[in-house]
């Protein structure tokens, strides 16, 4: 039997192939774990710093994993592990950003013994961290709420005074023309005078007030108008920051895009 002819190329690409076949990263661990991500993104996610930044601060010594200190670039963490940064235990929570539609009758506080009647019971699918409100809303209010877990972003919103809001206003009796100039000129509160953009109302519906201001001082409209003797059938809030309820029914939320929230960030 004649022999087959040797392939010097044969012998190259089995070689080759099997070169390729056993080649694996440094820091190959069999399977990948679907449970662990990176530590640097875990502290990124917590929202402590950036991940680049997460990185020199492995590197310096400051993060410890379940007790121990680790400084290896690309060490992997699962979500339950106990992460520290400079001693403070930390969680990587997703920034969430959300616009809710608020019923009237719910509350905005998370100590109610009554859950069914906070906005959280609405909102509860939207993130596994404790969301918070921008600004105030009182329990008979309904309308847009703007809520996130990003402290930061709380911070900047709740100290601004240029988010602009409109709402619509139903009084229990006509409002009168003295009033609305005195609104229009400016109305005592807690010894200041808040000045209101725009009020307007229509002259065959005299109850009904559509009012813009930027104050997210605490039942802010309703002292506007029970310090002027009138009480509030109805107050809803129609936009807030430029966001309206488009498309947003009564009782549910939707996530706010990229640009709202640079929109929004502006404004602070």
């Amino acid at each position: 039997m004649s022999k087959r002819p040797k392939d010097s190329n044969n012998k190259k690409h089995s070689k080759l192939f099997r070169e390729k076949k056993a080649f694996k990263p440094n820091n190959y661990k069999g399977n990948l774990d679907p449970d662990e991500i990176r530590l640097n993104k875990f502290i990124s996610n917590s929202g402590v710093c950036t991940r680049k930044e997460a990185d020199l601060y492995i590197s310096t010594g400051s993060v410890k994993v379940n007790g121990k200190i680790v400084t290896e670039m690309g060490h992997k963490v699962k979500v339950t592990d106990e992460v520290r940064f400079d001693g403070q235990l930390i969680k990587p929570v997703k920034k969430v950003y959300i616009l809710l539609n608020k019923p009237k009758g719910f509350t905005i506080e998370n100590n109610t013994a009554n859950s069914a009647k906070t906005v959280y019971s609405l909102t509860n699918t939207a993130s596994k961290g404790m969301l918070k409100p921008v600004g105030k809303m009182e329990r008979n209010a309904s309308g847009l709420l703007i809520l996130s877990n990003d402290e930061t972003f709380l911070g900047s919103m709740n100290g601004s005074n240029k988010i602009t809001q409109l709402f619509h206003v139903e009084l229990d009796k006509p409002f009168n023309r003295a009033d609305f100039d005195k609104v229009l000129n400016g109305v005592r509160l807690d010894e200041n005078i808040l000045k209101v953009n725009k009020i307007s109302y229509v002259e065959d519906k005299k109850r009904e007030i559509g009012i813009e201001l930027n104050s997210q001082k605490n039942r802010v409209v309703t002292r506007i108008f029970e310090n002027l003797g009138y009480k509030i059938n109805f107050l809803d809030r129609v936009t807030v920051g430029g966001l309206t309820k488009k498309d947003l029914p009564r009782g549910k939320w939707r996530t706010l895009t990229k640009q709202e929230i640079i929109n929004l960030q502006m404004m602070s």
